[in-house]
């Protein structure tokens, strides 16, 4: 049976309407949710950027349902903060936290002022940092010198079991070096040979855990109007990795894709105004291996998704078949 969850987009919904609409796909029949960490939009038209962490504790007194977060631990987070909310979070909530832990991108990491690592080094300092943050939850007391530096740190307010880490990851490498720490495994919707190789990469490494995918769609009542959405509101899609993850600035991401069509955002967003299709589309996904998947659909209006999607979308995609 696959999980069926929401993701809060806080790039494009201000904090209170996306507590909102967290409680209406609750209600509507969503099994999980998930939020982006974001200091700034990917694009000057989405336009919102909520602190994912002072929301987290307000959604999850506000429903019932368990919560992921993707973050990066080492340049704008220091690893013993994150803990700390771990844990925070993990304590209140018991079983119902879970951090998916990637290396960063330069626009929400560029604010302190230091350089922007190459992605070796981003890998390197997100391992060193994961291993800093597993002895906090630990309990242990921390120092450590490296690509982080921690001097005597301790996490004093722990849950009774850490919450697990999953690992981010776009390409097959990076699952494969994740299966040494991971609990368990993100990554985003692509062709499905590439998402067949990052989960082959990620099991034959000895990888456990859950397998989740996050699909970016578009729904309106007609075609043209969830295209037109798409175009709107998630043309950054075009941008991908490695350049995605080196851009600082969301005028940067507008200037590279001012030019795109709607026709080239729909090869990476979903777009259909039938539910049936969504189904379709999302069950051949999910076939691939996947444990659970998130849906976002990339308008700023929320309501008509997630009433039609837990109607007619999300009991098909939970269906023990």
């Amino acid at each position: 049976m696959t999980l069926v969850g929401f993701h809060a987009s806080h790039e494009q919904i201000p904090p209170a309407g996306l507590l909102r609409a967290v409680q209406r796909a609750e209600q509507a029949g969503f099994q999980a949710a998930m939020c982006s960490d974001h200091l700034a939009p990917w694009g000057l038209r989405q336009a919102e950027s909520g602190h994912a962490w002072t929301w987290l504790g307000a959604a999850m007194q506000a429903t019932s349902l368990p919560f992921g977060v993707v973050t990066a631990p080492g340049q704008r987070y220091h690893p013993v903060v994150l803990a700390q909310a771990f844990a925070t979070l993990e304590s209140m909530f018991p079983g119902r936290f879970w951090p998916a832990i990637g290396s960063g991108e330069a626009m929400n990491e560029h604010v302190t002022g230091d350089p922007w690592p190459p992605k070796p080094e981003r890998d390197a300092r997100m391992v060193e940092s994961i291993g800093v943050m597993r002895r906090l939850l630990a309990g242990d007391e921390v120092s450590h010198d490296g690509l982080v530096r921690v001097h005597r740190a301790r996490v004093w307010s722990l849950p009774e079991t850490p919450p697990p880490f999953l690992a981010a990851a776009v390409s097959a490498e990076k699952a494969r070096s994740a299966a040494a720490w991971a609990d368990g495994l993100i990554t985003v919707k692509q062709d499905p040979e590439a998402l067949r190789r990052v989960i082959g990469a990620y099991r034959d490494a000895g990888g456990r855990g859950p397998i989740t995918l996050q699909v970016h769609l578009s729904y309106a009542p007609t075609y043209d109007e969830a295209l037109a959405i798409a175009h709107e509101q998630w043309r950054n899609g075009l941008v991908g990795p490695p350049d995605c993850w080196d851009i600082a600035l969301p005028e940067e991401f507008d200037a590279r894709v001012a030019h795109a069509a709607p026709e080239e955002v729909a090869e990476t967003v979903l777009v259909s105004a039938d539910p049936a299709e969504h189904v379709d589309r999302l069950a051949d996904l999910v076939s691939l291996g996947f444990d659970r998947v998130f849906l976002h659909h990339v308008g700023a209006e929320q309501d008509a998704f997630i009433d039609v999607f837990g109607e007619r979308v999300v009991p098909h995609l939970t269906e023990d078949t």
